[in-house]
């Protein structure tokens, strides 16, 4: 799964940690999942969505591999 959380912090003009705070998650989490080295559960990813004001899929898209899983 892709993400395009660090553009998404950048136009909200937020740091990993500030979007953590407001998550109520570690900036190491949020770290990880825009690494794309973890997958955020559904409730941590609609808070993202919520905080950007964007829908889900403008965040996560899923990768041909994905598929195979």
């Amino acid at each position: 799964m892709k993400n395009n959380i660090k553009v998404q912090r950048a136009i909200k003009n937020l740091t990993q940690q500030q979007l953590a705070e407001l998550m109520g998650v570690s900036r190491q989490t949020i770290n990880t999942i825009e690494k794309g080295k973890y997958v955020p559960s559904t409730v941590l990813a609609l808070k993202m969505a919520k905080i950007f004001e964007v829908p889900v899929e403008e965040i996560f898209s899923l990768e041909d591999e994905d598929w195979e899983k």
